[in-house]
This record gives C-alpha cells, structure tokens and sequence, in this order.
C-alpha cells in the first residue's frame, strides 16, 4: 500500500471508531480499456468506501486516494461512491465524503462523465433525507466543487485544500498570486465552506457535528443526556445583544454551539445548539463580533444584508427538512444600505421570509434588542409563523427609530417637539409592552432567564403538528 493510499485509509481510521470501518468494494478497479489504461494498476479505483460508526452512529464514508491516477473520478469510482448512497438512503444514515481529487478521469472519456452525473444524482435523491458531509483535503476543482455544494456541510483544511470551478489562473484578470480563490479562507468567506481548519480539527467537529445531527429525516437520534440546570440564570447575558454568538453559547447545555458558516455574512449567526440535551438550530441578528479574548474584533450597523438572509434561508430550510427546531434572536434595525446588496436583497429577504414560514418545526424568537420594520418580520416573527415569541424589557419593536419616525411626522418642528414626540411615539408603538399588549409577543423576560424560558416553550411544543396546503414544492 502506497503513503498516498494509507492517507485515504488513515483519513477514515482518524474519523471513525477506532476498528470500525468495514470496506465495501474494495476489490474495484477500472474498467475501461482506453488509452492503455490495463497496464496501470487502479486499486480501488482510487476510492475506498465503506461504513463505520461515530460514537457508535452509524456512517457511510468515502475517502478519495490520490495515488491512483491522481484520485480521478472515473466509471467505476463513481459507481462506487453511488452505491454507497444507495445503501445510506436504504439505511438512514449520513454519508460523509472525504475529497483528494484531480477532477474527471481524461481517458475515460464519456463514462467518467457519465459517472459525475450519477453522483449527483444519488447527491440529489438523498438531499432531505439524510445528512451529507463533505471534507475538502486536497483538489477538489471543476465539476467536482458542484459534490460540496450539493451536500449539506463543507469541511476545508486550511493549507492544502483547494476548492474551486475555475482555477484561479484560468479567470480573467486574475492569478492565484492576485487572489487565490481556490483557497480555503475565499471558500469560506464566499459562503460554500462552513468549518476551515486542521486535519486533526476538522475530523474532531464532523465527530461533533454528526453527535448534533439526526441520522435521517425519520428517525431522529440527536438527543443528548442534560447534565446542566435547566433553570440555570445566564447572567450578563443581556451585554450579549450585540454578539448573539456569545449568547447562544451561554443559553445552550454546558455551553455547546457549533456554528456554522462563521466566516461569511458575519452579520447573521447559524448553528446548532442543546437545549434539555435536544439539538436546536439557531439563527441570530449580530452587530459586533469579539475575538477569544474578549476584545471587540468587529462591528456592523445592526442591518441585515442580502447574504445574511441568505444564509440563515438555507440554513432554516436543512432544521426544517430533518425536524429540528429552531430559536431565533432578534436585533435588527433594518436593511444593510449598499449597491451591491440592492441587487439582491429582496430576493434573499424573500427567500428568509419564505423559509421561516414555510418551516412547520417548533420555533421560537427571543427578541434581544431592535426589532424593527420588515426586517423584523423576516426573522421569525409571530406574523409568519413563529409559535412563541418572547422580549427582552429593553427591547425595542416596531416599524422605525422612534427618533427617526418623529422626524418624518413632524418634519417642520423644532428640536424640542421632535424630542417630545419621539419620546411619546416610543412609549405607544415602539415599546416592547406596546408589542404584547397587541399579542405580538407572549411573553417578557429578563434576559438572563432566557435558557429556562426557551427549554420550556420548546418541552411544551414537542408534539406540535402542522399542516402546509397540499403542493408539489413552493417556487421561492
């Protein structure tokens, strides 16, 4: 066995439990006969799959061996990695796909292309169904980069994945000394990457990942022993409004969060938390970002942008597919101002819009700050569905600043009236009692009861059922 060949068997020895995995089709080679192509020894196929366990849940595992013919994909490699799907979806269980590859093999021709369309086929088929994983160690360029976009979560080492449609000197104006785009910190600022890190990092969060994850759309086993007080009081956490992941830290059991996409749409957090030992999806509003040390690193204007909406639609979309509930916390002001996210905010508003609506999970929204206009209403408030919205006493909710409503209403006065009139448009329409004496939201709490209010809205909405009217699939 080749040093290359022992790095794909030693990428799923370091995944799985230890002396778990049990190979599937191990005895495959090439099939095709062009190009001299039996003279060339193709163990494998240059991709060895099979199954194994990950703290004793079941996984499929493909691991792509750059040893055989640069770890090509061809007719029979592709069909391995297809039957493999077969027997997830037959099983219910992830598929996480570790890639190494030089993209199409050239001497097959047709069939290798043919095969790239069986893959993503069976991709397409699982999508809902199942989870799928995909680790980015070596290449992975050309149709290959459409395999991590078709599953649900990419994983990136750092220094040697490269990730990418076009090479980087194959775009126009561009050099991979300009701007290397096939680099993990592009991928992941783009939005296509969700976790970048070492090897030994990026195996120990799929471990954790697949721990938060049900194994299917059906059968859900994402439950977790709670060791931690479902009573416990958060305190500071109301200094959390600002970095909503600081706060979804300290709310979830023991202070577990995985988040997901943290390097792109900053502004939008995504991730899973525990609540009563229960996976919970979180999505939150951010206007400042601090570092492990606690200094502030960055910071936004509380407005939502075009690919923060984005990403918080797909993510609600995965919760919603594999019957996961969902928290919200709202800070928002409105929406983020620029020409670039003019052209496509609207579109990516309405995609949120539609998501969260459309999700017939539990759900519940903590409003933790500005609530404010429609962009209050894409997230998650209780005019598209929410079940339970709950409000910080300092929260402010309603169509504007109040300051900036008085300017617009009395736009000819002095600074005195404007001062007077902002003060008593706050109390009547911005206030958070404005909001329950209306029935927007349920509940008012202090901040630092959120943990307990929210394991006990999602205990009591366990059992909720929901109807949707009979359709093939929306068109947002």
């Amino acid at each position: 066995m080749s040093t290359a060949q022992s790095l794909a068997s030693t990428r799923i020895a370091s995944l799985l439990d230890e002396n778990s995995f049990v190979e599937i089709g191990g005895q495959v080679t090439a099939r095709s006969t062009d190009f001299n192509l039996t003279a060339k020894e193709t163990p494998s196929d240059g991709v060895i799959t099979g199954y194994g366990v990950i703290d004793g849940n079941l996984v499929y595992v493909y691991s792509q061996d750059v040893s055989v013919l640069n770890g090509t994909i061809g007719e029979m490699h592709a069909k391995k990695i297809a039957n493999l799907y077969k027997f997830a979806m037959k099983t219910g269980a992830p598929v996480i796909g570790l890639i190494d590859c030089a993209g199409l093999r050239l001497q097959e021709a047709s069939d290798a292309l043919n095969g790239f369309g069986e893959i993503y086929m069976s991709q397409t088929m699982a999508s809902g169904v199942i989870p799928q994983i995909t680790g980015i160690f070596g290449t992975c360029g050309g149709g290959l980069a459409v395999v991590p976009a078709l599953t649900d979560f990419t994983f990136m080492e750092s220094k040697k994945g490269r990730l990418f449609v076009n090479a980087p000197n194959a775009i126009d104006g561009n050099s991979k000394d300009k701007c290397d785009t096939s680099s993990a910190a592009f991928q992941s600022e783009a939005g296509l990457v969700d976790f970048v890190g070492e090897e030994a990092e990026i195996f120990a969060n799929m471990r954790a990942l697949v721990n938060m994850l049900p194994c299917n759309n059906e059968d859900d086993m994402s439950y977790d022993e709670c060791t931690d007080d479902l009573n416990r009081v958060c305190a500071d956490l109301a200094n959390c409004a600002g970095d909503t992941s600081i706060a979804l830290s300290k709310i979830s059991d023991s202070n577990v969060f995985l988040e997901v996409k943290k390097d792109y749409a900053k502004s939008m957090v995504t991730g899973f938390i525990r609540l009563n030992g229960m996976t919970v999806g979180a999505v939150a509003n951010r206007s400042e970002v601090y570092d492990e040390s606690g200094t502030l690193a960055e910071s936004f204007k509380g407005a939502m942008s075009s690919a923060g909406a984005k990403k918080a639609a797909e993510f609600v979309d995965f919760c919603d597919a594999f019957s996961i509930p969902v928290l919200t916390l709202v800070n928002v002001k409105g929406y983020e101002a620029t020409k670039c996210s003019e052209k496509h905010m609207a579109k990516s508003v309405g995609k949120l819009i539609y998501s969260f609506a459309n999700a017939t999970v539990p759900k519940v929204t903590v409003i933790v700050g500005n609530a404010y206009g429609s962009g209050y209403l894409a997230m998650n408030s209780k005019s598209i569905g929410s079940d339970m919205v709950f409000a910080w006493p300092t929260a402010q909710i309603g169509m504007m600043d109040a300051k900036a409503a008085a300017k617009i209403m009395y736009a000819d006065s002095d600074a005195e009236t404007i001062n007077e009139k902002a003060a008593e448009y706050a109390a009547l329409q911005s206030s958070v009692e404005a909001a329950a004496r209306r029935g927007y939201v349920d509940t008012i709490i202090e901040a630092e009861d959120t943990r307990k209010y929210v394991i006990g809205a999602f205990e009591m909405l366990f059992t909720k059922r929901e109807n949707r009217p009979n359709k093939k699939h929306g068109t947002v």
